[in-house]
């Protein structure tokens, strides 16, 4: 009996691939469009399965180009890159990596709040080029001060948790409030804004969160405020960003995601008051490891007749 054809489309942890292909036969496609629009020519009828991630996830004319497709397992928690909706109409079963990462990326989250407060990436520079406290003015301290944080899901809620060790005040907002936690829930962005010292973003990307944060909200935070955002890089206007930054409307931002990854904006590249990452927050061997097992599990698990391990809802 032949095995199931499976594509491996973007990066996946390095557990993957060979458990992959112990039980698959696997396609890896190109990184180069010409390459892999070849490739879905010559094999595109076969695949049956798809590994992917929440940011490589093939567009809507390439899953159309793959009839006999079943499954979709993605590494990573995000969903806006899955065209969930065509999905759903041909009826591709999707899978993501949930709560594996949510102690990585609330983790980073506290980090990049650290290092954009304390201007740590500013000092480490001074340091290596000799000039130590040299054009290096006073930090502000993050325990004590006021966090809002935009989404308050299992990511949020974590950050949260990690925040209240640091005396913080904590409130959200979201669509709805959650009677299950305390913190002060605010039904206007731009009024959680207005009460953060820094403003932490975790909502998933797409039309209903896209540039929500904005001028207005970048301007309620004020420039005593940080901008923190682990979330999409679609949920913040990145020129209004720019402009708050440049202008000292807002004093810091630290940055694991951004509009149009990898490209990153040469106004930012400039800027002293923001610490970039490359989207990195969940990036370490073991959430990484455990994102890849579930990917090879809910393959696995769909092509055994068995229910598949974290189906997106």
């Amino acid at each position: 009996m032949s095995r199931p054809a499976v594509l491996v489309a973007g990066r996946m942890p390095p557990n993957v691939l060979d458990q992959l292909e112990a039980s698959f036969t696997v396609y890896r496609l190109p990184d180069s469009a010409n390459e892999a629009d070849r490739m879905i020519d010559a094999v595109g009828p076969l695949i049956r399965g798809m590994a992917t991630n929440a940011v490589q996830a093939p567009p809507i004319d390439r899953l159309e180009r793959l009839p006999a497709l079943e499954i979709m397992a993605s590494s990573g928690i995000g969903t806006d890159a899955l065209n969930l909706d065509y999905a759903r109409q041909r009826g591709i079963r999707v899978t993501h990596t949930p709560d594996v990462l949510t102690d990585d990326v609330a983790d980073f989250a506290l980090l990049l709040m650290l290092a954009t407060s304390r201007q740590l990436l500013r000092a480490d520079r001074n340091v290596r080029a000799g000039r130590w406290l040299d054009g290096l003015s006073l930090a502000h301290r993050v325990s004590g001060k006021r966090l809002g944080i935009l989404g308050l899901g299992r990511i949020g809620q974590a950050i949260a948790q990690r925040a209240a060790a640091f005396d913080m005040t904590i409130g959200y907002h979201q669509r709805r409030r959650n009677a299950d936690v305390a913190y002060r829930y605010y039904d206007r962005l731009v009024a959680l804004a207005a009460d953060s010292d820094f403003l932490v973003v975790v909502v998933p990307g797409g039309p209903a969160t896209d540039r929500m944060v904005d001028a207005v909200v970048l301007e309620a935070l004020g420039p005593e405020g940080i901008l923190i955002n682990v979330g999409r890089g679609s949920t913040v206007d990145e020129p209004a960003l720019i402009t708050a930054l440049t202008q000292g409307d807002i004093r810091g931002a630290g940055l694991d995601v951004l509009a149009n990854e990898p490209q990153v904006p040469d106004a930012l590249h400039a800027l002293d008051n923001v610490v970039l990452a490359p989207h990195y927050a969940s990036a370490t061997m073991e959430t990484r490891t455990a994102m890849g097992q579930l990917v090879v599990d809910n393959l696995r698990a769909h092509f055994d007749g068995r229910a598949l391990l974290t189906p997106v809802a």
